[in-house]
């Protein structure tokens, strides 16, 4: 049994345009598809609930008191939601905002500390002006604050916006706090400086802002072609292609010619080797993308499951999620031995092509589009198709390819 990680806040930190809220939405899919309850609570969309989208330019003027304050209580009534969440059914609460002076940020730390929950910041540090550029025209005109004003005027009020920010910035420096930050450099590099974080889990967000891609790649996944025992409905074993899905993988040969070249990601397993054949073999092996274990129940089918193994087959019925076939593996284990994989993948800039099996790219491909983990043994991954995901930016853009044999 997994010990649980204490009940936690993640603060963000940082001026406007950063990527503060993209960098929330990594944590937060990370974290959850970690098994943690993780959770964002945007300041921004408290107050344009509360107070309305369109604020006169002086409401971010930090010399107002008033507008200061009313702030600092959309701030407040954004954080009460967090901690509530918390201390019903979450464990991760992620608060975004610039929070970028030390006023706000004492009095996160003062509630977080009478509520009993761990507090980490994660300031996000950026002076490349590429990339500000490229992070106000793709997310911050998008914003509510400026629909219906035509470009110039949206980017002319946002830059005001955003040099009220700088002139009250405070950057975060307490020794004995505990934050990440993560300072982003240019041509794409990135690096952390880690202060005082002792969770596991924290580290490894760590470890991911460090490597992951925040620019948009095309990641394919496919399941290998039909195989023997996909036409007996046998499940686990290491059968070959049968004659559809060695159609499959001429098809599939056929379809790449007209794109970009992939890397090539493919399991160690016979079918999925043979498939990958057409396109002059993988690139890299994992045994991590090995079909699920079957255990007893490898070379079997569901029917003759049911009927020798009526318990079991009931028990897989019922939780399918955690069931853990006897002497294999559960959808739970597929998940954490796929942990290497998905940190590559992260990492990974260059187009990629994933052949693999069901259960393991159904893993997969519920991190890459941010499904729930309840979700992912239900998810459609279907034999001979193509799933084309653009991870980058805001949301996964995806699109599927059946390429046949019909």
């Amino acid at each position: 049994m997994q010990r649980s990680s204490p009940k936690t806040v993640l603060c963000m930190v940082g001026l406007p345009a950063r990527g503060k809220s993209f960098i929330a939405r990594k944590v937060a899919r990370f974290l959850n598809w970690r098994g943690q309850r993780c959770r964002i609570f945007n300041v921004g969309r408290t107050r344009r609930q509360r107070l309305g989208a369109r604020q006169a330019d002086g409401f971010f003027d930090p010399d107002n008191d008033e507008a200061r304050q009313a702030r600092m209580d959309v701030a407040s009534v954004t954080l009460d939601e967090l901690l509530t969440w918390l201390h019903s059914d979450g464990q991760v609460g992620i608060f975004d905002a610039t929070n970028s002076t030390s006023a706000r940020r004492q009095m996160i730390i003062d509630r977080c500390e009478r509520a009993g929950v761990a507090l980490t910041f994660i300031e996000v540090v950026c002076n490349a002006a590429d990339v500000i550029d490229a992070n106000i025209r793709s997310t911050k005109l998008q914003l509510p604050d400026f629909e219906g004003l035509p470009v110039a005027e949206a980017e002319r009020t946002f830059r005001q916006r955003l040099a009220q920010y700088q002139r009250a910035y405070q950057p975060l420096e307490d020794e004995q706090l505990s934050w990440i930050k993560l300072i982003v450099l240019p041509a794409g590099h990135r690096r952390i400086v880690i202060n005082r974080v002792a969770q596991p889990q924290m580290m490894r967000v760590a470890q991911l802002l460090v490597g992951f891609q925040s620019g948009e790649r095309t990641i394919w996944l496919t399941r290998h072609g039909e195989s023997t025992h996909n036409v007996g409905g046998r499940i686990g074993g290491d059968p070959p292609l049968s004659t559809r899905g060695r159609a499959f993988r001429d098809n599939l040969a056929r379809w790449f010619e007209q794109q970009s070249k992939p890397v090539i990601w493919c399991s160690t397993m016979q079918r999925a080797l043979q498939t990958a054949e057409g396109l002059g073999g993988p690139d890299v092996q994992w045994r991590a993308l090995e079909e699920i274990d079957a255990g007893v129940c490898d070379g079997l089918t569901y029917d003759e499951i049911r009927q020798q193994m009526p318990d079991e087959f009931a028990a897989r019925q019922a939780d399918k999620l955690r069931y853990r076939y006897p002497r294999g593996e559960s959808y739970l284990d597929v998940i954490q031995r796929l942990d290497p994989v998905i940190a590559e993948l992260e990492r990974f800039a260059e187009p990629l092509l994933v052949i693999a099996h069901q259960a393991v790219l159904r893993a997969v491909y519920g991190y890459l589009a941010g499904k729930p983990r309840e979700d992912v043994p239900h998810l459609k991954i279907p034999l001979h198709t193509i799933i084309e995901l653009a991870p980058g930016g805001i949301d996964p853009r995806e699109s599927r390819h059946p390429l046949g044999p019909d």
